[in-house]
């Protein structure tokens, strides 16, 4: 069983970050959700639901500054207490950008949860979990939707990477 999240949207650091809940099919993502996938083949009744107000994904100072964007899928492990169990997440499409991919796995550590639950009793899941980096001033990539359905959201003014 698959699932994805539906689209919220964030400016942190300067980037819009994109999470993406409505049923899908096993083993497919989209280009705006986060795919929900439970080994056991057994569907969840309640979806894992992210308890973040705030996206602790930061865009990398050099790579802000030069405008570099990219997509990050990461898969995490969500265990039954709707934490991510750090050891098990791993860069499922990389961004082709290090520092990118980098700084999504570092941000998916502080990522928390309401587990998912099936009767009532909370279960463990794996989600393919997207990051997209967009920076405010560049042009977007090419073939790129995320900024076009997220143009309300788009407007916020984002905050660029803090200077140390």
């Amino acid at each position: 069983m698959t699932f994805r999240f539906s689209s919220i949207s964030w400016f942190v650091g300067g980037a819009l970050l994109v999470m993406g809940c409505s049923e899908k099919k096993a083993g497919a993502a989209s280009d705006s959700g986060t795919v929900v996938e439970v080994s056991s083949g057994t569907r969840p009744d309640v979806l894992p639901v992210m308890l973040n107000k705030e996206l602790p994904f930061r865009y990398p100072p050099a790579l802000y500054a030069e405008k570099t964007q990219g997509n990050v899928t990461l898969r995490l492990y969500i265990d039954s207490a709707g934490a991510v169990v750090d050891d098990s997440t791993h860069v499922a499409e990389s961004s082709n950008v290090p520092a990118l991919d980098s700084a999504a796995i570092k941000g998916s550590r502080e990522l928390k949860f309401v587990p998912a639950k099936l009767n009532g009793a909370a279960m463990p899941v794996s989600i393919l979990f997207p990051v997209y980096f967009r920076h405010p001033e560049a042009a977007p990539p090419a073939g790129d939707t995320v900024l076009k359905k997220l143009a309300p959201a788009a407007a916020a003014a984002p905050v660029p990477p803090k200077k140390k």
